[in-house]
């Protein structure tokens, strides 16, 4: 049962609040939802001016409703849906793959220092070299069919994951490791109450990252080396010059994007209530 001392915070706040005018309280609501919008609308009305007037971009650019007549018929035929459950399947395996591979590298070594100085200056070479690098070697060891796309993606997230899983391993208090020897901790305890709580939120940081790498090495490689999927869409828009479907695939790509990037944030948020409660 909370004191009254405890409930002096709330009430002052609320006094405060109330004493405000209704007009206030309301923009000190909205203006930070609608901080962000200004910036996006003014990208949309170039966009029409480009479309609109010819001496900026003559017969070129297509306008904002022709990319949304074109979206519409993509979703109405059923042709963007194929193509996006395929990027979809590729891109959680490569992820999957990564985020394993990733994670148990990250935590051998953040757990074992000699393993991280044998392993780690090898690891940030191969880190500094870029998906595109890796596509002409694995083109001829694997070919050009799902490995390919697969291994490249699995890549792209393997680096950030295991990057953010070492700091978050190393960045947990010492003092935290004290205790836990002092109250005579298992190892297994010490991991599992201890150091992954702790390192909690780097690690989940690495996998937004690490997602967000595997989505965009997914439409580069669907742009280079695929026969279907949202970056060969793009492709193959380019090719027949019919711009406006390019652009309605990379509405998707942004949208689709954007969307899995707040579902990993919302399950971040519950993971990290879970947490607090917890430990």
């Amino acid at each position: 049962m909370s004191t009254p001392s405890a409930r002096l915070p709330v009430v002052l706040a609320r006094a405060a609040a109330s004493g405000q005018p209704a007009w206030r309280r309301w923009s000190r609501q909205l203006l930070p939802r609608l901080a962000g919008w200004p910036f996006p609308l003014a990208v949309l009305l170039l966009w029409y001016l480009g479309a609109r007037f010819e001496w900026i971009a003559p017969q070129v650019l297509p306008s904002p409703a022709a990319v949304w007549g074109t979206l519409l018929d993509l979703f109405d035929s059923g042709e963007i849906w194929g193509h996006l459950r395929v990027s979809l399947l590729r891109v959680f395996a490569g992820f999957a793959v990564g985020l394993v591979a990733g994670g148990a590298l990250g935590v051998a070594m953040g757990l074992w220092p000699t393993f991280k100085d044998y392993v780690y200056p090898l690891f940030k070479a191969f880190s500094q070299i870029p998906v595109l690098g890796w596509l002409p070697l694995l083109m001829l060891l694997v070919g050009i069919d799902e490995a390919l796309k697969v291994i490249l993606i699995a890549k792209a997230a393997l680096v950030p994951v295991a990057l953010n899983t070492l700091k978050g391993i190393e960045g947990v208090p010492t003092r935290y490791i004290e205790v836990a020897r002092v109250l005579r901790f298992t190892r297994w305890q010490l991991l599992t109450q201890v150091v992954f709580p702790s390192a909690f939120a780097p690690i989940w940081n690495g996998v937004r990252y690490g997602f967000t790498h595997a989505w965009l090495a997914l439409v580069v490689v669907e742009l280079l080396a695929s026969s279907e999927g949202i970056g060969f869409l793009i492709v193959y828009g380019r090719q027949l010059f019919q711009l406006d479907v390019v652009l309605a695939a990379v509405v998707v790509v942004g949208a689709v994007g954007f969307a899995l990037d707040r579902a990993l944030a919302l399950i971040e948020t519950r993971l990290m209530r879970w947490r607090r409660a917890g430990f």
